[in-house]
């Protein structure tokens, strides 16, 4: 057995031990967190802290994230070849975990002399480098699965576990987030305690859940390093190979421009709808304290009807939630949180049964093509994740500015138009339900079920899923 069979789960038997499911689980403090707060606040401290043009600031964040888009396959290849020739994938770990709170600081810490394009400029290089810290943490992250657990309700296991603890950094962030930022009446002020906070939150999940990656160790395997070239092309062959990976990431991609767009959009919705920017705190909690409680319940719910059944259930009523808060537009008030907590437990299920699904994918390509490219499938998915996420928020920032949203700089006043709320509810409503019911549509065509996963008699080559 190679190295990466053994790194504290039971591979080949029927069970991981918990330690395993808890230090995995860890990590998802640093995803979870990394994930939501700059989502949640960072198109908002371009646009209201700095000045920056809506349409502007979408592209700041847009053009980070294209680049992360780009590095992600070949960080999942050089993952690969770590763990070929050294049996270990910790060592990119570690280094996004140590690297990722000084670049998370300084993204927020803009001198205060510096204009709105200046501003713009430095948001954009520390919030580029951010995420390439982020990416050398995150790929091999989710490549780890299908190599910690070997059979499919195990996976399962392994990754709910994983989604409750996301689901708690999320509220963590999401609401503990903008508490600390206003700890201070100079915004700028807040936002620097803020991530100096947040950055080493983020950094210690990182590097608790490294540990769970086996340590290197030399081995008799040997693989050529690959270049940034082969790595593209490594990842589009997962693609063009394997018809559940292209269905499962397609569905997941429009969830996250959805999700993104709606992360992005609800502090434009807490300060000029509800007309209190401190109502992000209650929004997040409506949203995640559901999702904490029925996350387990959906890996439960998944084991009886099959994850990609549990999925679509979740993802239906994720749409329905979002579709109901169109009515912000009329009536803006308490009853808010009600469609949120639904898409809240809703939530819970979309980002724990997909992640379950994806070590499957793995698995089932392994049969045909080898094992070893786990990196590589972590690598494209994390560039899908991390463009839809990234998209989500531009295509607000795009909505916001058709829609007339008056920018402002710290301190400043300014009223929004009618039609810049409306472009602020529809942003966070209408359209994440439509990207939903899109994404029902994609997930049709996963054909990947349990028998073909936990049954080795059958050929994997021979069925007709695979393709």
């Amino acid at each position: 057995m190679d190295a990466m069979g053994q790194s504290g789960a039971q591979v080949g038997s029927h069970s991981v031990d918990r330690r395993t499911i808890a230090t995995y689980a860890v990590g998802s403090l640093g995803t979870g967190g990394f994930a939501t707060l700059p989502g949640l606040v960072l198109l908002y401290f371009l646009t209201d802290t700095l000045g920056v043009a809506a349409l502007v600031a979408g592209i700041v964040i847009a053009a980070a994230k294209v680049w992360d888009v780009l590095i992600d396959p070949v960080i999942g290849i050089r993952s690969d070849h770590s763990l070929a020739t050294t049996g270990s994938r910790r060592r990119f770990m570690i280094l996004g975990g140590v690297t990722l709170p000084v670049f998370f600081f300084l993204t927020f810490a803009v001198p205060a002399g510096l204009g709105p394009a200046a501003s713009a400029g430095w948001v954009f290089v520390a919030f580029l480098c951010c995420a390439t810290a982020f990416s050398l943490f995150q790929v091999p992250y989710i490549a780890l699965p299908a190599e910690l657990a070997s059979g499919y309700d195990d996976r399962t296991r392994l990754l709910t576990w994983r989604v409750v603890v996301l689901t708690l950094a999320i509220l963590l962030f999401g609401a503990g987030g903008p508490l600390l930022r206003g700890i201070s009446d100079d915004p700028r002020v807040g936002y620097l305690v803020m991530a100096a906070v947040a950055g080493l939150v983020l950094g210690a999940g990182m590097l608790v859940a490294s540990s769970v990656a086996p340590s290197d160790k030399p081995i008799a395997r040997r693989s050529p390093a690959q270049s940034p070239a082969a790595a593209y092309r490594a990842g589009l062959d997962t693609l063009r190979r394997s018809r559940p990976f292209r269905t499962l990431l397609g569905t997941f991609v429009l969830q996250g421009l959805a999700t993104g767009m709606m992360l992005a959009g609800a502090q434009y919705v807490a300060t000029w709808v509800l007309r209190s920017e401190d109502a992000v705190t209650p929004l997040f909690v409506a949203l995640i304290a559901p999702a904490l409680l029925l996350a387990p319940v959906w890996g439960r719910f998944a084991r009886r009807v099959g994850k990609e059944r549990a999925f679509a259930l979740a993802s239906t009523l994720f749409a329905v939630a979002a579709l109901a808060l169109v009515g912000l537009l009329w009536a803006p008030g308490l009853w808010v949180y009600a469609p949120v907590a639904l898409a809240g437990a809703a939530y819970a299920g979309m980002q724990s049964l997909p992640m379950a699904m994806l070590p499957d994918v793995i698995s089932h390509d392994a049969r045909s093509n080898g094992e070893g490219h786990a990196g590589t499938f972590g690598g494209v998915w994390t560039a899908g994740e991390t463009a839809g996420m990234a998209f989500g928020a531009t295509v607000l920032s795009m909505i916001l500015a058709t829609t007339g949203y008056a920018e402002r700089v710290a301190g400043a006043s300014v009223e929004q138009s009618p039609s810049a709320i409306l472009g602020i509810v529809l942003s966070f409503s209408v359209v994440p339900a439509l990207l939903l019911v899109a994404s029902l549509f994609t997930l049709r065509w996963y054909r990947l079920r349990q028998s073909d996963i936990d049954s080795p008699s059958r050929p994997a080559e021979n069925r007709t899923v695979a393709r």
